[in-house]
């Protein structure tokens, strides 16, 4: 597999890998990653096709993911570790 090429994003970094008869594109943030993977044929030739793909509703959907990922990824820390809040408070003294 090499890298094929790059798209550039303001807040993604995104990768096109080029391997025998398939593409890999992958998408990441500083947290999570996606990774598409496609067959050569059909729609997807070349790695102008690839870049095509992204367009801005793509990388909607893409953002969206990302957040759901996220939240996620927040809900089972905070079950591993929930937060002791009253634990930590003084107890009431009259």
């Amino acid at each position: 597999m090499r890298i094929a090429g790059y798209i550039d994003h303001p807040r993604l970094k995104i990768t096109i890998f080029q391997q025998e008869n398939r593409y890999s594109l992958k998408l990441e943030t500083a947290l999570h990653e996606q990774t598409y993977k496609l067959r050569k044929g059909g729609a997807i030739e070349t790695t102008e096709d690839v870049r095509r793909l992204v367009d801005a509703e793509f990388l909607e959907q893409i953002e969206e993911e990302f957040k759901h990922m996220h939240r996620i990824q927040r809900n089972a820390l905070s079950r591993l570790a929930p937060s002791d809040t009253e634990d930590d408070e003084f107890p009431t003294i009259i």
